[in-house]
């Protein structure tokens, strides 16, 4: 086979402690609208208009944060910015509604791209790049 048979990303299913908070991050925190909802699962389906995540409700005894250097999964969700700026001041707000980061802004290797890195409520490991003019994404 020579093409690639898929076409970009439809959706990334996430699972996490509390649907409900974990939207309310990509909604009120990063400007993201709710498509809808499932109560069967329970999820929630949001998006920025390019990507689309569905937020798992976690069930069944006591929820285990992921591990990213020992457990098979997602290792981080990676989501692009418009600039460094966009990317100072997105830290600025995360710090400002007190999220977890993990890392400031800084180069990404020699740059010129920037990168940062938080933890959304339900845990998921999130960082935001900027790959810097000119730089491969």
């Amino acid at each position: 086979m020579t093409a690639a048979v898929t076409h970009g990303v439809h959706h990334i299913g996430l699972t996490v402690a509390d649907p409900e908070i974990s939207a309310e991050f990509f909604i009120r925190l990063l400007g993201w609208k709710e498509v809808r909802r499932d109560q069967k699962y329970p999820a929630i389906f949001v998006s920025d208009g390019v990507i689309m995540l569905t937020l798992w409700a976690a069930k069944g005894g006591p929820v285990h944060p992921f591990d990213r250097r020992s457990h098979i999964g997602l290792h981080h969700l990676a989501l692009q910015v418009a600039d460094q700026t966009a990317l100072e001041a997105l830290h600025q707000h995360l710090v400002d509604h007190r999220c977890v980061i993990e890392f400031a802004p800084e180069l990404l290797r020699e740059g010129p791209a920037m990168h940062m890195m938080c933890y959304e409520p339900g845990g998921i490991r999130i960082e935001f790049i900027w790959p810097g003019q000119g730089a491969e994404q």
